[in-house]
C-alpha cells in the first residue's frame, strides 16, 4: 500500500467518524434579503367579553389577551420580534417568498397569517388583524401594504402583487427615507376610550 493510499484511507476514516461521511440534515439559514412583518391584532373572533362590558373592562381584557399571545414563523428558527400588550406585532429576519405566521392566542391557538409571493427586503404591514381558529383576516384590507426600499423620489407601483391574508396587494417601491419605522412596533389604530364634548 502506498503512502498516498494510507493517507486517503486515514482521511476518509476521520471524516466518517466526524460525521463527514453521511449527509447532514438541512440546516435553516438566515435570509439574505429578510422581510419585516408588522401590524396589530384587533381581537380574537368570538372572544368572551364577560357579563359587564365597559371601555375599561374591554381594555383590560385585550391587554391580558395580547400578553398571552405568542407569534412565530412556521419552519424558521431565526426570527426576532413579538406581540406588545397593545396588540402591535413585529417580526424581523423573515425569509422572502411564501411564509406562514402562526399565532397562539386564547381562543385562537392555531391562528395563521398566510403571506405569498413576498419580494426580498420588503416591509409588510397588516392592520387590524382578527385572529380566528386556523386563520386570520384583516378588518382593514385596504390598509395592507407591501413596500420595498428603492432609489425613487416617491412611492411607485412595481406592477407585482403579493398575497397577504388572502388579499392581492400591489408591491410598492418607496424611498429609503420612508423606512425609518420598519424595525419598530406600529402604533395601533385604536379609537379613544372616551370622547369629551
Amino acid at each position: 500500500m502506498t503512502r498516498l493510499m494510507k493517507r486517503l484511507i486515514t482521511l476518509s476514516l476521520i471524516l466518517t467518524a466526524c460525521g463527514g461521511g453521511e449527509p447532514s440534515p438541512a440546516r435553516p439559514r438566515l435570509a439574505k434579503e429578510p422581510l419585516s412583518v408588522r401590524g396589530w391584532i384587533a381581537d380574537v373572533e368570538g372572544a368572551s367579553k364577560g357579563a359587564v362590558t365597559t371601555a375599561e373592562t374591554e381594555s383590560a381584557r385585550l391587554i391580558q389577551q395580547f400578553q398571552a399571545t405568542n407569534i412565530w414563523i412556521d419552519g424558521n428558527n431565526f426570527v426576532s420580534g413579538g406581540v406588545a400588550e397593545t396588540g402591535a406585532f413585529i417580526l424581523l429576519d423573515v425569509p422572502p417568498g411564501n411564509v406562514t405566521v402562526s399565532f397562539n392566542a386564547p381562543g385562537a391557538e392555531d391562528a395563521k397569517l398566510v403571506l405569498r409571493d413576498l419580494p426580498g427586503n420588503a416591509d409588510v404591514f397588516v392592520p387590524a388583524l382578527m385572529l380566528k381558529r386556523g386563520g386570520s383576516a384583516s378588518l382593514q384590507p385596504e390598509g395592507i401594504r407591501v413596500r420595498i426600499p428603492a432609489r425613487v423620489d416617491k412611492p411607485r407601483d412595481t406592477g407585482r402583487k403579493a398575497i397577504v391574508a388572502g388579499v392581492a396587494v400591489p408591491v410598492w417601491e418607496a424611498p429609503y427615507s420612508a423606512f425609518g419605522d420598519r424595525r419598530e412596533y406600529p402604533e395601533r389604530g385604536m379609537r379613544p376610550l372616551a370622547i369629551v364634548k
